[in-house]
């Protein structure tokens, strides 16, 4: 298999957790307000690698990233759900995997989505979608997923607000801040990538070493069911693609956006918004590791097929006219700056 910065980042996250786990002091610092204002300057850099174009392609193919992105959120919460109930989950477990299903997509799958020979700029649409509408989604998917149980609150609107201080806005800011100040891209393109990973790998760390004990004890509990919701996750992708009438390529992105989770994020939510159930954050910080392994090994497995029912109109979000590539092409953008691998 070929060594990227995915590879890289799987195996500094393994590093990084097996260090925390053993020497937990130097990581417990990132309690309270510190994790968000990690996830907040995490999401500004973020939003500066998004190019002008990749923005725009957004909006210029709104119904198939929209129809995407629907797929992701209506589909990701009811496996979560689904799977919770089927084994009886309660508590800090079910907060657990219901923040896994209901957050955006990982910046991962853009790198991954250009390993498996898929569109890379389909794949960088629909995780700004999602990452833009996460405010407004999350909230209500949550609030209606574990609005069941007695002993689990939901504070919708302060989750919402949440998401718009530390995810949408900070955003925003990123990307114009690029847009309007033209001399700062290739410092962003730069910097960015290695910003958000030492941030994914901090965020990690932090969970493995405050709950440590956790892990221990619901490791194994854990692992089946996550690994379920990652397989039917990028199942769902796959054929909803086809339901939509997406190419190949464009169903490898999807494939990718929909099983890789942004559960770095999830475990900033767990910690931010479910006080009253601190081991919410275990579930996600497993399935960190859980998708970048998988998403690695399927983005391995698709790299040896090209795609070969690409229709005229595949091409990438961001290329001029006059650079389009031709159908056997991958559609990996043109500008280098495009969002790398933050899981």
């Amino acid at each position: 298999m070929k060594i990227n910065s995915v590879n890289l980042l799987l195996v500094a996250l393994i590093l990084f957790g097996v260090t925390a786990f053993n020497f937990p002091e130097p990581f417990v610092w990132l309690l309270g307000d510190r994790l968000s204002i990690l996830i907040g300057v995490t999401m500004f850099f973020i939003g500066a690698m998004l190019t002008t174009q990749q923005v725009d392609g957004v909006i210029q193919r709104w119904p198939t990233v929209l129809g995407g992105t629907a797929i992701q959120y209506a589909l990701m919460p009811l496996i979560c759900f689904v799977v919770a109930k089927g084994m009886g989950a309660t508590g800090d477990t079910l907060v657990g995997l219901m923040i896994v299903g209901c957050v955006p997509g990982a910046m991962a799958s853009n790198v991954l989505t250009m390993t498996a020979g898929g569109n890379t700029s389909y794949s960088v649409s629909l995780t700004t979608s999602a990452t833009v509408l996460s405010p407004f989604i999350v909230p209500l998917t949550l609030g209606l997923t574990l609005s069941q149980s007695e002993t689990i609150k939901v504070d919708i609107a302060g989750t919402f607000v949440n998401l718009l201080l530390t995810v949408l806005l900070p955003v925003v800011a990123g990307h114009l801040t690029r847009r309007f100040v033209p001399q700062s891209a290739q410092l962003f393109k730069m910097i960015s990538p290695w910003i958000a990973n030492i941030a994914i790998l901090l965020i990690i760390a932090f969970v493995v070493a405050k709950f440590a004990d956790k892990l221990q004890m619901h490791l194994v509990q854990l692992f089946v069911p996550l690994l379920l919701i990652n397989s039917l996750g990028y199942a769902g992708g796959y054929f909803g693609g086809k339901l939509l009438g997406i190419s190949e390529s464009m169903r490898r992105a999807l494939t990718l956006e929909v099983g890789m989770q942004n559960a770095g994020l999830g475990v900033a939510l767990a910690a931010g918004q479910f006080k009253n159930n601190p081991g919410a954050s275990v579930a996600p910080a497993v399935y960190v590791f859980l998708c970048m392994l998988t998403g690695t090994l399927l983005a391995a497995y698709w790299r040896n097929f090209d795609p070969l029912d690409e229709e005229p109109d595949d091409k990438p979000f961001d290329v001029p006219p006059n650079e389009q590539t031709s159908p056997k092409d991958t559609g990996a953008p043109k500008d280098t700056g495009s969002p790398k691998d933050t899981g």
